[in-house]
């Protein structure tokens, strides 16, 4: 994996972006597919969303030009929401119901996937993609390290330096704040 600081979305736009577009995949797949069922879509629904909203995607992000005063988040939810709505209107035989779903879920309502609850995920699918490019006792002094124990615990409890535990912690956040550059707007 390419570890310069150039983030995700910009490696969408370059000629060889197959690398980029398979972590981006990664990345978004699951949280497009979280969106799907919170809004009522069984799972082969959602799965067909997701694939759905990917070809937009494949189509759209290489034209996508990052604003930081705009949500990249905002973007993607609202294709995704669209799609899902696009989805319930050919699953679904008309209920009289619709305009009630549309206001609930329209852009601007209230938003039910709370900003923090975004933050997590994205954090937490990114350290799983992650974890496979350190050797496991950098992951490990990493982890130690964020959930309070000191560097002399880390140190003792790994067999290696406590300059070295700060370095692992350090290289395994500097790696995390590249991957997620520009997508945590």
């Amino acid at each position: 994996m390419d570890s310069t600081s150039v983030s995700l979305l910009r490696r969408l736009k370059q000629p060889e972006r197959e690398e980029a577009w398979n972590r981006f995949v990664e990345l978004y797949a699951p949280l497009i597919f979280h969106w799907g069922t919170g809004r009522g879509l069984n799972p082969a629904d959602a799965a067909d969303l997701v694939q759905e909203v990917m070809q937009i995607l494949a189509v759209e992000l290489p034209k996508f030009e990052y604003d930081p005063a705009q949500r990249f988040r905002g973007w993607l939810r609202t294709i995704t929401l669209n799609k899902a709505r696009d989805l319930h209107r050919r699953k679904r035989p008309t209920s009289g119901m619709e305009p009630f779903i549309e206001a609930a879920t329209a852009p601007g309502g209230v938003d039910l996937f709370e900003e923090s609850e975004y933050r997590n995920f994205l954090v937490n699918r990114a350290l799983e993609i992650m974890k496979a490019e350190f050797q496991e006792h950098t992951w490990r002094a990493c982890l130690l390290l964020v959930d309070g124990m000191s560097g002399a615990e880390v140190a003792k409890a790994l067999g290696i330096k406590e300059g070295a535990a700060y370095v692992a912690k350090s290289r395994v956040l500097r790696r995390l704040r590249e991957e997620l550059e520009d997508l945590l707007d």
